[in-house]
């Protein structure tokens, strides 16, 4: 229960019309208004307060894209040609309004698969939280025959540099005795890289294809499409968002 006042860009968020940051920028917009009047950045609402928004100023916009190899995430080192997936959607792809969506969270440039790219900021934090638990599936070529022992070390947990990883799904592939699928609950930098590394194995070959119950699908290198209609509403209600 809020102990009221509370600002007006929690008030917000909490009633699922748009992240505290988007807020405010709403508020800015004088888009807001609480009783009648517009509202001002860091103001204060009672219970008995009036709080709406004049209009919506844009279509949050929810696709799933297949990155390929090769392309940052974010922050590209232009002095070495790097290309980071916004640039490189916005060079080739015009049919969907890309000014203001952004990737959720990150993947290895040598590694490729499924990306959430939104510009609903609410989803942000639920997706990435490492408490939260989401899956994220990925298919792994490594260097050598796949074993049981190292299923089993996935499946229970590898010491990599001092930390335990969490309990993981492990399946060997009935086709490529050299590949495997992983399903984690937690995302450390290249961890997959690392888990396997650990256990003496090296990675050549790291696609992710699902990320809660998102599928990268058909979907190819720079390619994309709109999560809508029941998959989207799944999808929030894993986050524990409003659609």
């Amino acid at each position: 229960m809020n102990n009221y006042p509370i600002r007006v860009n929690k008030y917000i968020a909490q009633q699922g019309w748009a992240s505290r940051r988007e807020a405010d920028t709403l508020i800015e917009k004088g888009l807001v208004l609480v009783n009648g009047k517009k509202a001002q950045v860091g103001q204060k609402v009672s219970q008995n307060d009036a709080v709406e928004l004049i209009k919506n100023p844009k279509e949050k916009v929810y696709l799933a894209y297949y990155k390929g190899r090769g392309i940052i995430t974010h922050s590209p080192d232009l002095s070495k040609g790097e290309v980071d997936i916004m640039t490189q959607l916005r060079r080739t792809r015009k049919d969907v309004d890309l000014s203001d969506v952004h990737p959720v969270g990150r993947l290895d440039k040598d590694s490729e698969g499924l990306m959430i790219l939104s510009n609903d900021g609410r989803i942000t934090g639920p997706l990435l939280d490492p408490d939260a638990e989401h899956e994220k599936e990925y298919e792994v070529t490594v260097d050598k025959k796949v074993t049981g022992i190292l299923i089993n070390n996935i499946r229970k947990g590898v010491n990599i540099e001092g930390y335990l990883t969490k309990p993981a799904q492990a399946e060997k592939s009935k086709k490529n005795p050299n590949k495997l699928t992983i399903i984690l609950t937690e995302g450390k930098k290249h961890q997959i890289r690392r888990m396997c590394a650990a256990c003496g194995y090296q990675v050549q070959s790291l696609k992710r294809v699902r990320i809660a119950n998102i599928l990268l699908g058909t979907l190819k290198p720079n390619q994309y499409r709109k999560i809508t209609g029941s998959e989207l509403k799944a999808f929030l209600q894993e986050l524990d968002i409003a659609a």
